[in-house]
């Protein structure tokens, strides 16, 4: 019988530390990996507090990190890390919480696949946002607060979504950048319209540095013919060096890309260059397997992503791509070669519904969101469809940042969410 868990957390034990004029509070609590009530596999989830001095009554501000795969970032002093953090803290007590899979609560390896397929793609199948709201409700009750807040970045905004359709009592204000998810939309409408916009970000690159067109068609010619090989082994495939367009996402990865034509294609530096740039065959393994369900609000996905490719970008090889995961990775990527059966099982997976459009409506959710007018990643439309559902949260639409705005404005993003929502001049 599934439910409600209704078995308390169990604490791991808690530790505070102090970091400069940061107090640093970490807990890790045992929790249940599934809502089974006769289910009693569990998992280790960990979060940290940062407090400043004299903060020690503020409210809670909850971060739920982009991804999905990503833990929470780790806070540092000179320089700031994350660099937010300082306009947060003004407010709040912050909760950094690795979610499940990641960092330090209970963090998805390869280990893993010794288990048959059918029972890693069951486990992984807990790791999506509602696995994680649930996980967030118990440190809630843990901490003993009514209400706290809470801060997605783009997955994390998507989880916040997901909070908002089961527990909008928990909530008091939401603050959400580049993260307001389409919903009830399939996977393929979302990565039809993004990939109209990286058309967008790639010519606009291309009419700003003509002569890198042809540098990269040099390059695809190679990647072909099998000539790039990174220091991983990974020889690159045509498609793997075109998602080098999610650097195009970011405020300043044009420099990046712009840096990583200029060199020799034949040079070590390249090779090393590039294999830091290539997203999704490093760290956690959960960022490639659980990408399109991320956006499977009630869908099998199938690869989405890669059977909604446009005619254009089929025939012309310079046209990058983004956030767009393709089959055969599995078999180029080193990383994920021991991750094929797994992910082709969870593209055939049929995901539950994360979102429920009435119950946000009825939410009466307060607070704000940063809309990012020329997105790659969480197209815009969408989210001002989604945005319909929650007439109480504020919007922030600008196109001076793009998806890291979060990070690229140094706080004044989240300090503007925070003005708008309090009733203060916004500048």
């Amino acid at each position: 019988m599934v439910g409600v868990v209704s078995t308390p957390a169990r604490n791991l034990g808690s530790m505070t530390k102090t970091l400069g004029s940061l107090q640093l509070e970490e807990i890790t609590l045992t929790l249940p990996l599934t809502e089974d009530v006769a289910d009693e596999r569990t998992i280790d989830v960990f979060a940290r507090i940062a407090t400043r001095v004299g903060g020690e009554d503020l409210p809670y501000l909850v971060f739920l990190q982009g991804g999905p795969g990503n833990e929470a970032p780790r806070p540092s002093l000179n320089p700031l890390n994350p660099n937010w953090l300082g306009v947060a803290l003004e407010e709040y007590r912050v909760v950094m919480l690795d979610q499940r899979g990641t960092g330090r609560s209970t963090p998805v390896g390869n280990d893993i696949l010794e288990k048959p397929t059918a029972e890693v793609v069951e486990y992984l199948s807990h790791l999506r946002a509602d696995g994680i709201v649930r996980d967030a409700e118990a440190l809630r009750k843990h901490l003993g607060v009514n209400q706290w807040n809470l801060l997605g970045q783009s997955f994390g905004g998507f989880t916040t979504l997901h909070y908002l359709s089961r527990h909008a009592d928990s909530l008091d204000n939401v603050f959400i950048t580049g993260g307001l998810s389409a919903i009830d939309r399939p996977a393929e409408d979302v990565y039809a319209n993004c990939y109209n916009r990286m058309r967008r970000n790639s010519e606009e690159f291309y009419r700003r540095f003509p002569q890198l067109r042809e540098t990269f068609r040099g390059l695809v010619n190679r990647a072909r013919a099998g000539e790039i090989v990174l220091p991983t082994g990974e020889v690159v495939s045509e498609t793997r060096l075109r998602s080098l367009g999610h650097l195009l996402g970011s405020n300043d990865g044009w420099f990046d890309l712009y840096n990583l034509l200029e060199l020799d294609p034949t040079s070590n530096a390249f090779v090393h260059d590039l294999a830091g740039l290539l997203p999704f065959g490093n760290r956690n393994p959960i960022y490639y397997v659980l990408h399109e369900s991320s956006y499977a609000d009630g869908v099998v996905t199938n690869w989405a992503a890669e059977r909604v490719l446009p005619e254009d970008f089929r025939e012309d090889p310079t046209l990058l791509t983004g956030e767009h995961v393709f089959q055969e990775w599995t078999d180029t990527v080193p990383s994920l070669k021991p991750w094929k059966d797994v992910a082709l099982a969870l593209a055939q997976q049929e995901w539950p519904k994360l979102y429920d459009a009435k119950a946000l409506e009825n939410s009466q959710a307060t607070g704000a969101a940063a809309v990012y007018a020329n997105d790659v990643f969480v197209p815009v439309d969408y989210s001002l469809e989604t945005a319909q559902h929650l007439p109480g949260v504020q919007l922030f639409i600008t196109s001076q940042h793009e998806h890291n705005g979060l990070r690229a404005s140094s706080g004044a993003v989240l300090k503007h969410l925070f003005d708008l929502t309090h009733g203060r001049e916004v500048r």
